[in-house]
């Protein structure tokens, strides 16, 4: 007999299993209805700092070099193999003083060429002088047709000129032969030597440089984005490296029309009213180009987000943090310029920027003005 059959359901067992249905429906609507459970998030504490317009000195600082205000790139005025080198890096030299030497084979056997030329050419001319005086003289005499006199005058203008021709080219020869020396134009200092014994230079290429004795400079560059900021004449403070506690006052004196085609950058020429007597030619110095000064805002470097070109900052508006765009003019010292997108007044997160979110509300630890 089935096991089943022998259980006799009374009324009452049907009643209990009849809640038991309805309870466990009930229970499973009330958990369905229910709102869900809202995390208790903390409301994050921030440090922030109230912008206000401050008066920033706009100086800018630019690294230089000490350079002769007038520097000669001497260049051989003929090609050829140097076979002598008179002067080291540092030499004092003085005007003519020979500074290298090329070979003068070739040079010398073309001036000996162009002497034979011009005592061939005299010697012409003599004879041609002699015989046009001689046929002048019988022409006076009627001795001889006019004829003949203007022959020997056509061959002595010949021979004269030809004499003029032989003599220019034997002078120069006789310049190419001094052009094997290559001579200091001025007095000064040897700041650079480009070529070596035994190597072969064209024409017109510079092997020396000579920094001629007289005032001296800081050459600076600068960029593109900057030249607005300068001008012929603006005065400068000038500081070096190598030389503790000295500085010296100077003025822009010439500003490169072009940028350099690699580096975008503009020469620009400080005049030094008072050089040093210890500041030396290449020594580092640093030039501070001061352009007024102006109302700006500033904050921390650290208040700035950036994930990618476009720089922003948190501001606190309502008690909930806003992601604001903002536009940046460089660094003064731990502070960044801002030139848009903040005002005074802002309230502006300085730290734990990196963890908020838009709209997300939070508590101000406490507040600075800048």
């Amino acid at each position: 007999m089935n096991f089943l059959t022998e259980i006799k359901l009374t009324k009452t067992h049907y009643i209990l299993l009849g809640v038991a249905v309805a309870a466990f429906i009930g229970w499973r609507g009330y958990q369905a209805m229910k709102p869900a459970a809202v995390e208790n998030r903390p409301v994050p504490v921030v440090r922030t700092v109230t912008v206000g317009a401050e008066t920033v000195d706009s100086t800018a600082v630019y690294p230089g070099e000490v350079r002769g205000k007038y520097e000669s790139s001497l260049a051989f005025q003929a090609g050829g193999k140097i076979i002598a080198r008179h002067v080291n890096l540092g030499d004092r030299v003085s005007a003519g003083q020979v500074l290298m030497e090329l070979d003068p084979k070739d040079i010398a056997q073309s001036y000996t060429a162009a002497q034979a030329a011009y005592q061939s050419a005299l010697s012409n001319y003599n004879l041609a002088k002699e015989n046009y005086a001689r046929y002048s003289a019988l022409y006076e005499k009627n001795a001889v047709s006019a004829m003949a006199r203007d022959q020997y005058r056509t061959q002595f203008e010949a021979a004269e000129a030809a004499l003029k021709s032989a003599r220019a080219q034997m002078n120069a020869s006789q310049n190419q032969m001094d052009y094997t020396k290559l001579k200091a134009d001025h007095d000064g200092t040897v700041a650079s030597i480009a070529a070596e014994i035994g190597q072969v230079v064209g024409a017109g290429t510079p092997v020396v440089t000579v920094v001629q004795d007289g005032s001296r400079e800081i050459q600076i560059f600068v960029p593109e984005n900057r030249l607005g900021q300068i001008r012929p004449g603006q005065p400068a403070k000038i500081t070096f490296w190598a030389l503790n506690d000295i500085t010296a006052s100077g003025h822009i004196s010439e500003i490169a029309p072009m940028a350099d085609s690699v580096t975008r950058t503009y020469k620009v020429k400080v005049a030094v009213d008072s050089m040093p007597q210890a500041a030396k030619l290449g020594m580092t110095a640093k030039v501070a180009l001061q352009s007024g000064t102006e109302n700006m805002i500033t904050i921390p470097s650290g208040a700035v987000y950036q994930t990618g070109e476009q720089p922003q900052v948190w501001v606190i508006r309502d008690k909930k943090a806003t992601l604001v765009n903002v536009k940046t003019a460089g660094y003064e010292g731990n502070s960044v310029k801002i030139t848009q997108g903040l005002s005074q007044g802002d309230v502006v997160v300085t730290g734990g920027v990196n963890k908020l979110a838009e709209g997300q509300e939070v508590r101000l630890e406490g507040s600075e003005t800048k």
